[in-house]
Formats: C-alpha cells, structure tokens, sequence
C-alpha cells in the first residue's frame, strides 16, 4: 500500500515522536535547546530545586543577548538595573551543567535566533525550542522551531522531549517577483496587512511560492521570524539547494559522508504533491511597495505611499490615538525621532549591506538619533571586513555590539537624547505595541532599508527613491 501523502510539517513532526499520548498528543524528541540570559538563569534554578541533571548537555546551547549592553566596551555590569545578576547567573548556571555558553566577548555570540543557524546549531528537519516566542525564525533553514515557557524550558533540558499537540497546517503561496526595494519584511508585513495578525492563529506554515524560493536564508529567516506574529505556532521554508549552499562548512555542520547523507535526507523533507494541509492562503507579490506599520500591532499595516487606511471600532481609534496619527494620513514625511536597524528579524549581514547601500554618501538627518545593532559577533566581524560600519559611522548612526538591544525596553538604553525625549521610532524589529520600545514610544515597523531612508530624510521615507 503506498504511503499517505505528507506536508514537510507532518514529515518532520512524524521523525521525532517518541510516543503517542492522550488527546492528539505526541512526545516529541527535542534535538536542540537554545538558552539566553533571560530565560535560562530561571531554568538552572529550577534544575538545581529539583535536583534533574541535564539529559543531554551536548544538545544544549547557551547565549548571551536579551540583558547585555550593546555600547562599545560593555561587560556584565548594565543599564538595566539587576542586569549583572542575569548574566552572572547564566554563566555560573551553563557551567555548573556542562554546557556550551557564547558569553560576552565570545566570537560566537550572539541573539539566539541568528547564532543557531550561524553556527550550524539548528538544522533542517531538526526540531529545536527556545523560552522566546521568535524561535521559529529557525524555520527558514527547514527547521520546526518554536518557543515555549520557562518551565517547559526546565522539561527539554531535564528530558530532552516535549509534549505537544499535532498542531493544524496552513501552505501559504506567494507568487510573482517583487521589485526593487521590497524585501523579505516586506513580504511578511504585507501577509499581515492582507489576512491580519491573527490569521496564521492555530497552525504551522509552509511558506512557500516564487517569491519564496528567490529569497536567501537570511530573508527566508526574516520570513520565519514574524511567524509568530500572523498568530501562528511556528512557520517554516522548504530547504532546497540555497539552504545548503548557506549551511555547508558551517563549525557544527556534518562534513564528508555525514555532509552528503544529510542532505539527501533534508531534500527528502519536501511536501508532497498531494499532502492535506488544513487551510490555503497566498499573496501577489508583484506590483508590491515597501510595507510600513501605521498602529500598535504588527498587523495594522499599510504599503508606505498608502497611508493610514480608514476603519472603524475602539482598537483603530486606540492605535490612531497612542500613534497620534488620523485616518487617511499619509505616513510619508511623518517626522522621526529615532531609526533602528536589528533584531532576530533583521540584523544579519545581507540586511545590514541594504541598509549601507541607501546610507552610502549621505547623512543622518539633524536631531534623529540612529543605531545599527549587528545580530552576533560574526555578523559585525563579516560587516566590518567590508567597511560597512565606516559607512554607518560616517553617516551619524552608532554602531554597536550584538545583542537583542532595544527591539524591547528592559530599561536603562533608550532613544532619547539629552534634551529631547524619542516618540516616534521607525524600527526593523518584529513588534510595536504599545511601549515595547520605550515608554511612549511609537514604533513603525519597516525593513532595513526603510528604516535606513527615514534616518537619512528625518522622516517616513520610500527607499526606492534612495536606490540607483
């Protein structure tokens, strides 16, 4: 009898059940855990209340991003308040348990999320969990990468396994080629716009379509990144020949015979023809314009010469009143206080070169104040081997260390400047809720490029009137 058609989801999840449980639930082995200083300091505490070794300490990493400073210099001494003890508990933590710790001044370090592909950590078909909601970023490698609490944190590092439910699958197509200036960002904020922040709610997402396969593993990581922001469990691309081409002569990669008989494993997780998936969308991603968020959920997005749409209902008039903007406002020429180019969304080199590439030449305007925060060591190594931090320099933006920075607020680092206290920030981080990069801030969500744009205009700006 031949076998039942599976989407790479089902193929995936079905290599890694350790047992069927009750209620549609399986046991799933964990082949990687990623831990950061937030998180993990909670998760050796646990372990060491209980008394559970680590299972597997072979298969556990260890970072520091979310409570390090990213200013030149920084030790374990912090803005934020209480942040040394964060990052003195993780490594007393990793080290008291065997595990392999990417610590302050560590070339490898860096945001969770950029490091494990990096470094060939996360895999294709390989399952991995991190305590932070933006682990599916891992999916644009072919990975099934999600984020979990803190005490689920403790069972995975304790067993190696989690319990999870099967969860329902959605193929999303996105067909045609776009432009220039459009970006894997924008692809996903236009996913947003169309079909809201909730319509992935419930599922795991094949990403798949022309526009997909024409985007590099580090767009395709952007694409996986805001999965979770569409509402969806976890999001993932097919690894194909780019994938590889990107993974081979990685430091904890497979080499030789073990190279070859992964990849011909990988190839085999394709979805297949008549796989059932719960649910069908797509998008046109021809004639598409760089996308921009105009309120206080990833979401409530429009195409940056649209401006803000006009709706109705008490979430619109709150998003419009804590943004300050009104229906039907053009976003172009909306002044800016701030411009920030990072995060596990878009910081890694090819975003930092789009960025350099409207920067090139040309000056921060007069009172924005603009950061570039490289997403890991090797990052900003690979960058500054190509002067791109002169060229961000020279244009009046800081360019910092690794680390999550102010995707978040954890107090202490801010955009304001003496004197003038930052309100409206373009950002190309994944969220913008309210103050979720400062009291009071309002942030728009953009690509790289954008964001780059805005900085030099002092304003909302379309970078495609920036490019040659």
């Amino acid at each position: 009898m031949p076998a039942q058609p599976r989407n790479i989801i089902e193929k995936i999840w079905d290599q890694h059940v350790v047992a069927d449980l009750d209620n549609n639930q399986s046991l799933l082995h964990i082949d990687r855990v990623m831990l950061h200083e937030r998180a993990g300091p909670s998760v050796f505490a646990a372990l060491q209340e209980q008394g559970w070794p680590v299972a597997r300490p072979d298969l556990v990493y260890a970072t520091m991003d979310h409570i390090i400073d990213t200013v030149p210099g920084r030790g374990d001494e912090t803005m934020m308040k209480g942040g040394k003890s964060f990052i003195q508990e993780m490594r007393a933590g990793a080290l008291r348990n065997g595990i392999r710790l990417f610590d302050i001044g560590d070339a490898r370090q860096g945001i969770t999320h950029v490091i494990s592909p990096e470094q060939g950590i996360a895999l294709p078909g390989c399952t991995l969990v991190c305590c932070d909601s933006h682990t599916c970023t891992i999916g644009g490698i072919g990975a099934l990468a999600w984020g979990i609490g803190s005490s689920e944190g403790e069972h995975a590092v304790a067993t190696q396994t989690l319990a999870r439910s099967r969860p329902k699958t959605m193929r999303i197509e996105f067909t045609g080629r776009p432009g220039p200036g459009v970006s894997a960002k924008d692809l996903i904020l236009a996913l947003l716009a169309k079909y809201s922040a909730t319509g992935g709610a419930g599922h795991a997402i094949e990403f798949t379509g022309e526009a997909i396969r024409a985007l590099s593993v580090e767009g395709r990581l952007t694409m996986c990144n805001m999965a979770v922001e569409f509402g969806a469990w976890t999001g993932l691309i097919a690894p194909d020949d780019i994938t590889f081409e990107w993974l081979a002569g990685r430091p904890l990669t497979p080499a030789g015979a073990q190279w070859d008989a992964a990849v011909a494993h990988w190839r085999a997780l394709a979805s297949d023809e008549d796989a059932h998936w719960d649910r069908r969308l797509d998008l046109d991603c021809s004639g598409l314009a760089p996308q921009v968020t105009w309120g206080t959920n990833p979401g409530q997005v429009c195409a940056i010469d649209a401006g803000v749409p006009v709706l109705t209902g008490a979430d619109f008039e709150r998003a419009l009143a804590y943004m300050d903007l009104r229906a039907g406002q053009p976003l172009l020429g909306e002044p800016v206080d701030a411009a920030f180019i990072g995060s596990c969304t878009n910081s890694r080199l090819p975003d930092l070169r789009a960025a350099a590439q409207i920067v090139k030449g040309r000056s921060v305007a007069p009172g924005v104040k603009a950061l570039v925060v490289p997403g890991s060591t090797e990052v900003k190594r690979l960058a500054e081997a190509e002067g791109l931090d002169r060229v961000f320099l020279e244009a009046g933006f800081e360019w910092r260390e690794s680390g999550c920075s102010l995707c978040f607020y954890a107090g202490g680092d801010s955009f304001d400047q003496p004197g003038k206290p930052a309100r409206r920030v373009i950002t190309s981080t994944n969220r913008n809720f309210e103050a979720r990069q400062g009291p009071g801030v309002r942030s728009h969500l953009a690509s790289p490029a954008t964001v780059a744009a805005s900085a030099i205009a002092g304003c909302i700006a379309d970078p495609r009137a920036y490019l040659n």
